[in-house]
Formats: structure tokens, C-alpha cells, sequence
């Protein structure tokens, strides 16, 4: 699978939340590593241990996964004939009581979870270990009944402390008051005795430390020296037994090397499984049933990142279509229908529960690929075009009929007539290598190819015009409206600048507009606007139908000829021009198309809307429309006073031919 396609549908999200469920760190590693598969009965082996694990949880069981505490530096060192101290070998004493708790749960579960409750079977008791550890070691520490022979130590140990003991409460009664307090300490491991300084020379022993101010010495008398000597070498012999102990102990764990390590694996394993099945249950998973071949049936469907508020998709494709044209509004919720197809398709190929109802159904896909997003990398220098078609060379190379093919806004980014050609051409690529593909668009080319060609289907987002709000549900068998107009009117759009635009697409249709809005300049020195409409005739841009020097205005309204400033259409081009400079005596016309100046003969143009209704008062200054800024700005100095240096750059006016 494609690591970039994945991060655009937001799986690593799906990954990390299933890294949350985990208690182990080896189950999180699973789970931090885990990628969706392509194989078939892996898939189906994935999605039955998930199902039976959801079951358990569902139940309320406490099931006793272990943290592994510990666990995971004790089998580093494992078989490198290390010696364990009593905290090492306490963790591996709680772990394997772990383990042969989880093998009683498991085996009480063989009815409602066969197939995982027969994973714990494989898992090792390591019985003498765990009997071992048991008897010599508790809260961390070695037991008395670890051997005879410390239990016989600590008996003398305890014998010659309390005879310290008794002796020292015998010498601190004999030296009192050369004491600074009746306390007994200990210094460098002697048993000490404060004495004051100036009277040092009545307590014979030796001077082990002293105060900060140095008025105290700790003193360890030279009654007690004999019999602390006898407790050091008690404590050594102590020592040199726990040695033997832990020694045997690390031996022992060491032997049973091979069934640790497997139930390591085991225990990591319960942990990502049932972390799978925690998940899942979060937004009720559930499993959809596998096809043999390469289809998307999802019914009730929801984006698991969404929430139990989201709406539910329905979508099929892949059955009597392979592709599938998806259209409607901004917001309205098409690339969250992308996102919610192909990351379902992950999911399920990597065993988790996915949210949708019966009767879902997928098949498994070689490919995932998703250009969701404009993609634009500042480190690549990628514009938006550049990077769809970074995406797209990528899709190619890897398109077949086990490809799903998720791409978000066609013929974006570029020259919308180049971008829809390429864009049409693409899907009919695709179509001939037989790839699953949902596609969204604006454009009703593209909307036209979906429906007037085999294996192509629309589909539109529905939206409720009366409301303007997006109702996020999949209408399949439908091209869909954008809506800008109304969606613009919602966001406070002003009316003549919606209106102008409503007469300019009816146009550019072909259609009749309602009305053509005249513009109106602001009224100097305040901000609010005032617009004045005015209907007019309308002009039809369709062949044949437009107002041409030859044949006049229709309706039998008297001739025009173009006017500089006015729009007209271009029957060539198939868009509008401004004139630039009226028909010459070969009827020859000098166009602005952008920033360039066209030659078209008239009879080639037709009158689109003149140019006392594009422009605001009888004394419009053309220079704005045909000049540059800066030469603009240049003539308005001139006229003021003398600059020296300053140049107007005028562009030769030989046009081009068309």
C-alpha cells in the first residue's frame, strides 16, 4: 500500500488511536507497525479474531491482558548469561502469573471466541520457574525461604545486632555526659554514638564522622568494634548466598528461554487483538463481508474520525459501473465521501471492524491510491496542478483491476478546457485497465462523459436549495448543481455582483438571461453601495444568434457596429474579448483577449454586452481596461508637472491573427 495515499485518507490517524487501546509496549508496537494486507485469508483471519475479541469485550469481562512490566529489557538480556537482580526477577514472577491467567480466561472462552481462545493453548506455563520465583521472592525481595543456609545467615545477624545492640545502650549509660543526645546512628555501616568534641578522650573508640559544625564526633566505641566485626562478616556471607540464589534463579529463566519469549509474542499479540477489538466497538464496528472480486458496496457507512453525529453514506460501484462521477457543492461533503470509501478499504484490509451496516460489502484491493487535496509542497516546489499530476503518474503506474483510485477535484488547478481534456482522458484510461474509481468535479463536461459513456456513473451530493445547507447524503444516478450562486447569497455576497454573475453563466450557456446588470460606481465619500439594475434585452452567445455589423440587432432593431469597450463573443475561441479597436474598412476587428490584442474578422464576433453597460458614466477612462497600472500612473504625473527619467512603455499594437 501507498504510505502517502494512506496519511491523505487519514489511516495513520485510525493507527494511532488503535496504539492508544494497547497496555503493552509490545502490543503497541504491533499496532504502530501494522499495515493493511492483500492477501485474502490473512484478511478474513484478521477480521475473525477482531470479531471474536469485540464479542468478549462486549460481554464486560475484564479480560487480564498484562502490561508486561519490565518485560521488555529482562528478554534483551536474555541468553546473555546475565544475573538478575530481585526487581528483574520479581517483574518476570508477576508476568508469568499473568500468563497462566490469561490461559484460564481463554480457556473458559473456547465456546463464544474458538479461534483466539486456542492462541493461549501454544502459550507456556513454565510451572518450576513460576514455583521458584514464588518461593524465593516477594514484594522484591529474597525470602528465608530461598535456601536453609540463608535462613541459618539471617539468624545470626539478627543474634549479633541485638547484641550491638545491648551494648551500645550499656556504653551510652557508662558515657552520658559526654554525649550530645542518648541516640545510637550509623556511619560508613559501624553503629555510632554522638560525643562532644572537648570530651572526646572519654569515649575510647574510632571517629567515623562528624557534624557540620564539627562540635559533634560519631564515634563507634571500642566495646562495640569486636561485635560489629562478627556482623560484617555475617552480612558478607549474606551477600555471597543471595549470589547463589539469584544465580540459580537467572539459570532457571534462562532455560526456559524458548517458552518465554513465545509468550511474549502471544501476550503482544491478546494485547493488539482485543486492542482492535476496543476500537472497533467505539464506533460499533462491524465486519463486512469479503467479495472475490473488486467492489465497494457501503451501506449506512460513516467516517470512524467523525463521530456518531455524522451522516451515513450509501455508495456502490464497481457492480454495473467502474467509475463513479461524484458532484455538488463545496462543503457539501464530496472529498469526506473519497476519504470515507477509501479508508474504510484500509481498514478493512487490515482486520479492524469498520462502521456500517449489513449488507456492506468489499472487495480486496492491490492498490489504494488517493489524491485528495491540493498537495502543493513548498519543499518541492509543487504547485497545486503539479502536484495532481504527480499523483495521477503515480496512479497510472500502478492502475489495474484490483487499483481503487480516489481523486478529488478534476481539471483543478489548470486552464479549465485543458484540465477537463486531460481529465476525460485519464478516466478513459482508466476505464480501459478496468481500476475502481470515484472522481468528484465541477465541471459538466466531465459530468456529460459520466453519462453519456459505459461503465461511467454520476452521482451528486445532495443539497437543499430552500435551506442552502449541504444534507452530506450520496444521490447516485444524478449530475449535481455547485450552487455558488445561492451558496454566495448565504455568505453575503452582494445581490448585483451575484446577479451580473447569474447573466454572464446563462450566457455563457447559451440560455437567456432573466436580466443584464448595469455596474454603478460608489458614491464618493461613502461606503455603502448603490447599485441600480436596469433589464435589457438579452444577447444569446450561441452561433448565429448574436448581434454581428452584417446582420444587425435582432428583432429587427436597428445596426450597431462594435464599439470600443465592448464585450463580444468569439466564436473561434468559444469566450469573450473587450474591443480594442472598431472594425476597419476590411471589417477587420482588434481584440483584447487577457493581455492580448486578436485581429477577428466582425462577422466572426457577436455582441455580448455592450459597452455603456459594462462601464459605469458616458466619460469611462478605457485606459484602465486596455493600459497597464503603472503606465496609468505615469500619464497622471505627466499631466501634473515635469518628470525627469519618466517613460511611458507602450506595447506594440501589431495584434495577432486569428
Amino acid at each position: 500500500m501507498n504510505a502517502t495515499s494512506m496519511t491523505r485518507l487519514e489511516f495513520d490517524n485510525i493507527q494511532n488511536r488503535l496504539r492508544e487501546f494497547t497496555v503493552s509496549p509490545a502490543g503497541a508496537q504491533l499496532a504502530a507497525k501494522h499495515r493493511p494486507s492483500t492477501n485474502e485469508s490473512t484478511v478474513r483471519a484478521w477480521l475473525c479474531e477482531t470479531e471474536e475479541a469485540a464479542k468478549l469485550l462486549a460481554t464486560g469481562a475484564s479480560v487480564p491482558l498484562s502490561a508486561m512490566e519490565g518485560m521488555e529489557p529482562f528478554m534483551q538480556l536474555l541468553g546473555k548469561g546475565r544475573i538478575y537482580n530481585e526487581q528483574e526477577l520479581q517483574f518476570l514472577a508477576n508476568w508469568l502469573a499473568a500468563v497462566a491467567q490469561m490461559r484460564r480466561y481463554m480457556a473458559s472462552k473456547q465456546t463464544m471466541a474458538p479461534t483466539i481462545s486456542a492462541y493461549a493453548d501454544s502459550m507456556q506455563d513454565c510451572e518450576k520457574l513460576r514455583d521458584e520465583l514464588d518461593r524465593c521472592l516477594r514484594y522484591g525481595q529474597i525470602t528465608d525461604q530461598a535456601s536453609a543456609y540463608l535462613a541459618d545467615i539471617r539468624r545470626h545477624l539478627a543474634a549479633a545486632e541485638d547484641r550491638i545492640e545491648r551494648r551500645l545502650n550499656q556504653t551510652m549509660s557508662k558515657y552520658k555526659n559526654a554525649l550530645q543526645e542518648q541516640i545510637v546512628s550509623k556511619r560508613n555501616g559501624h553503629y555510632v554514638i554522638p560525643v562532644k568534641r572537648e570530651l572526646r578522650k572519654q569515649v575510647p573508640g574510632t571517629v567515623w564522622d562528624e557534624s557540620a559544625s564539627g562540635q559533634t564526633l560519631f564515634v563507634e566505641p571500642v566495646d562495640v568494634a569486636e561485635l560489629q566485626t562478627e556482623w560484617q562478616m555475617w552480612k558478607a556471607e549474606e551477600e555471597r548466598e543471595r549470589t547463589v540464589i539469584l544465580s540459580g534463579l537467572s539459570d532457571l529463566a534462562e532455560a526456559y528461554a524458548s517458552g518465554l519469549k513465545w509468550n511474549v509474542e502471544a501476550m503482544a499479540s491478546f494485547d493488539f487483538i482485543f486492542a482492535r477489538g476496543k476500537l472497533s466497538r467505539t464506533w460499533d464496528g462491524r465486519a463486512p463481508k469479503l467479495a472475490a472480486q473488486p467492489v465497494i458496496k457501503l451501506v449506512k457507512a460513516k467516517h470512524p474520525l467523525l463521530g456518531a453525529s455524522s451522516m451515513p453514506l450509501d455508495v456502490e460501484f464497481g457492480f454495473g459501473w467502474k467509475q463513479l462521477v461524484i458532484t455538488g457543492p463545496n462543503t457539501g461533503g464530496k472529498t469526506i465521501t473519497l476519504k470515507t470509501i477509501g479508508l474504510l478499504a484500509l481498514m478493512t484490509q487490515s482486520g479492524l471492524l469498520i462502521p456500517a451496516a449489513e449488507g456492506t460489502e468489499l472487495g480486496l484491493f492491490t492498490h489504494i491510491l488517493a489524491d485528495v487535496g491540493d498537495g502543493q509542497s513548498i519543499e518541492q516546489s509543487l504547485s497545486t496542478f503539479s502536484a495532481h499530476m504527480a499523483n495521477l503518474k503515480e496512479m497510472l503506474d500502478a492502475a489495474g483491476e484490483r487499483s481503487l483510485l480516489l481523486l478529488d477535484e478534476l481539471a483543478a488547478g489548470t486552464d479549465p478546457g485543458e484540465g477537463i481534456a486531460l481529465s476525460i482522458a485519464v478516466l478513459e484510461e482508466l476505464l480501459v485497465r478496468g481500476s475502481l474509481v470515484a472522481a468528484t468535479t465541477h465541471f459538466n463536461e466531465i459530468k456529460r462523459f459520466a453519462a453519456s459513456t459505459d461503465g461511467c456513473e454520476n452521482a451528486r451530493m445532495a443539497f437543499d436549495p430552500q435551506t442552502l445547507r449541504p444534507l452530506y447524503q450520496l444521490e447516485i444516478g444524478e449530475a449535481g448543481d455547485s450552487y455558488a450562486f445561492a451558496i454566495a447569497r448565504r455568505f453575503g455576497l452582494p445581490e448585483r455582483v451575484i446577479a451580473r454573475a447569474e447573466s454572464r453563466a446563462a450566457l455563457a450557456k447559451g440560455e437567456k438571461p432573466a436580466a443584464v446588470v448595469a455596474m454603478e460606481p460608489y458614491e464618493r465619500g461613502t461606503t455603502q453601495k448603490k447599485p441600480r439594475q436596469r433589464p435589457v434585452e438579452s444577447v444569446s452567445a450561441k452561433r448565429g444568434q448574436g448581434i454581428n455589423d452584417a446582420d444587425g440587432l435582432e428583432n429587427g432593431t436597428a445596426k450597431r457596429v462594435f464599439q470600443v469597450g465592448d464585450c463580444v463573443w468569439i466564436y473561434p475561441l468559444k469566450r469573450t474579448g473587450i474591443v480594442f479597436r472598431a472594425a476597419d474598412e476590411r471589417g477587420e476587428v482588434i481584440v483584447q483577449v487577457q493581455k492580448q490584442k486578436l485581429t477577428f474578422n466582425r462577422k466572426r464576433l457577436s455582441l455580448y454586452i455592450p459597452s455603456d453597460q459594462l462601464y459605469p458614466g458616458q466619460d469611462y477612462d478605457m485606459d484602465i481596461v486596455f493600459d497597464s497600472k503603472a503606465n496609468r500612473k505615469a500619464r497622471n504625473q505627466m499631466k501634473r508637472k515635469y518628470v525627469p527619467g519618466l517613460t511611458i512603455e507602450t506595447p506594440s499594437d501589431e495584434p495577432g491573427h486569428s
